[in-house]
């Protein structure tokens, strides 16, 4: 049998096959502390998974427009003025099937054979996939401690091309948890802008951003015409529920309709149903203190990785990972997270899923797991650097 080209380019997700080996251990019977995956504990707010009771009981689940229903498209745009101070016209707002759905949707609307998208190095890995799927290419720019693991202007403009047709951003990001100072994006979306290029911009993780002071701001704020990627598995705890949404320019509209309608017809109608509970300010105040309770996790991680003598380059500032540097233990990053895993239990991610560029001296670490856990997998993780 014989399989697509871009099929058979497309790397493998470590962090996911790192996750496969820890069942594997615990189907021995090997206790396996999972620091690996970015998936909240907490789950969705209790208000939700009753909205979805109710929603699945009245068995009245037909398929919504391509675009979402208009109430949850109007309660995002509700939450954008009361979170963020910024009006958004509900009709910009695209609900999708999880944020994976909404980068789809955007590479498959402005990517063409031979187009290249700038992006960081370390990044999320899906993105560069989506990317090459419809035949564009990927400039993953080298970034480092120095610029918080991020793109900055200097960068941008250094790296730019001819061939430069949209600029990517996730901030705060995956893996480093380190996000980029509203005027240094407004700054780097500015230079796209004047390019006539695209910016679409990845908020996965905005509501979990540090606070100091007010709620973190959208690059909305200061580009309204950016490509916004959301979703509510993070700040929402609803990470197979498979539900996110885009914001998009009006001229956007009707083209991410279009593209919607063929590729998957319409978001899941229950899981759009029950995410209106999102919106109520109980909801809201609970999301908050889960937010909090990150805070004190990240804390508990980054004094657990000093006593166990491994570095931390550059402190996270939202989401829930840190980026370890490694290079210190003699190990490379993969075997590093391969011993660590069968010698303790303790799942990791190697930097090698997140880019090229020093990827074998970093490894990722989720704090999005129970304080217990944290303790015991950071005495585990303290034991293994001291033998």
């Amino acid at each position: 049998m014989q399989y697509s080209d871009r099929a058979n380019a497309i790397a493998p997700f470590f962090a996911m096959a790192f996750g496969e080996k820890a069942t594997a251990l615990e189907n021995q019977g090997r206790s396996v502390i999972r620091l690996n995956i970015g998936e909240p504990d907490f789950g969705a707010p209790p208000a939700v998974q009753q909205a979805m009771q109710q929603a699945v009981a009245k068995n009245e689940l037909p398929y919504t427009g391509a675009l979402g229903d208009m109430r949850l498209r109007e309660a995002i745009a509700g939450f954008y003025q009361s979170q963020h101070g910024i009006h958004v016209d509900p009709n910009q707002v695209v609900v999708t099937a999880g944020a994976s759905a909404a980068l789809l949707l955007t590479c498959a609307a402005l990517v063409n054979p031979g187009d290249e998208v700038l992006m960081g190095d370390p990044s999320y890995p899906c993105n560069r996939q989506f990317v090459k799927t419809f035949g564009g290419n990927v400039n993953l720019v080298p970034t480092g401690a120095d610029s918080h693991f991020q793109l900055n202007s200097k960068l941008v403009s250094e790296h730019w091309n001819a061939h430069t047709r949209a600029l990517m951003i996730a901030t705060p990001s995956n893996p480093t948890g380190t996000a980029v100072a509203l005027d240094e994006l407004d700054r780097m979306c500015a230079f796209a802008k004047e390019k006539q290029a695209w910016r679409i911009i990845d908020e996965i993780y905005l509501d979990l951003s540090d606070h100091a002071p007010g709620p973190a701001k959208s690059v909305l704020a200061v580009d309204d015409g950016a490509i916004v990627i959301n979703s509510f598995s993070k700040f929402f705890g609803m990470t197979g529920w498979r539900l996110g949404w885009m914001i998009v320019p009006d001229e956007m509209v009707p083209v991410i309709e279009r593209l919607a309608q063929n590729l998957y017809i319409c978001p899941s109608t229950p899981a759009q149903m029950a995410a209106l509970a999102c919106f109520t300010p109980s909801t809201l105040a609970l999301c908050e203190e889960r937010r909090q309770s990150l805070l004190t996790r990240r804390h508990i991680v980054l004094d657990g990785l000093a006593k166990a003598g491994l570095s931390v380059p550059v402190a996270p500032s939202g989401a829930f990972y840190v980026y370890i540097d490694v290079s210190l233990t003699g190990m490379s990053a993969m075997d590093f997270c391969e011993q660590l895993l069968a010698e303790t239990g303790v799942a990791l991610t190697p930097g090698n899923d997140f880019g090229d560029k020093d990827a074998d001296r970093y490894v990722r670490l989720s704090y999005a797991t129970s304080e217990q856990n944290l303790h015991e997998g950071l005495a585990r993780i303290q034991a293994f650097t001291a033998s």
